[in-house]
C-alpha cells in the first residue's frame, strides 16, 4: 500500500469518503484502510496511535512508518488512487495551512454534526 488511512468508521461522512476511495482503489491495494472505531482496532499495529488520538484528526501511516495527519492524508490517499489533482493545492504551503484549519474545524465538530455527541462522550462510551 502507498498509505494506510486511519478513519472513523462510525462517522457516516467519513465512511462515505472511504467507500469512494475504496472504489477508486478497485482492489489494487494502494490504500490500507483501517477503521479505528472497530473493536479490533489495534494501536500497536498502527504506530501506537491510540483511539483518542486517532479520533482528534485523520491519521495516515506511510510505508516507511512516518505518521501524517490532516489534509496531507487525503492528498496521499487521492494520489494513490490516481486522483492526485484533487488535492494538488496541498503542495502550496499557504493553501495547505488554510485547508488544515478548515479540516480541523470540521474534525472537531463531526461527531455532533453526525448526531454522536461530543468527543468526550464518544471516548467515555468507548472506555465502558
Amino acid at each position: 500500500w502507498d498509505v494506510r488511512v486511519l478513519y472513523d468508521g462510525d462517522c457516516p461522512l467519513c465512511v462515505r469518503e472511504v467507500d469512494f476511495l475504496r472504489r477508486k482503489d478497485a482492489g489494487r491495494g494502494k490504500l490500507d484502510l483501517v477503521d479505528i472505531a472497530s473493536a479490533r482496532y489495534d494501536p500497536s499495529a498502527n504506530r501506537g496511535i491510540e483511539f483518542a488520538t486517532a479520533m482528534s484528526t485523520i491519521h495516515g501511516i506511510e510505508p516507511n512508518g512516518d505518521v501524517i495527519t490532516g489534509v496531507e492524508v487525503f492528498e496521499r490517499a487521492y494520489a494513490a488512487v490516481g486522483l492526485g489533482w484533487v488535492y494538488a493545492f496541498a503542495k502550496v504551503p499557504a493553501l495547505l495551512a488554510a485547508a488544515n484549519k478548515a479540516y480541523d474545524f470540521w474534525a472537531e465538530r463531526r461527531m455532533e454534526v453526525t448526531g454522536r455527541g461530543s468527543l468526550t462522550e464518544v471516548l467515555e462510551l468507548r472506555r465502558r
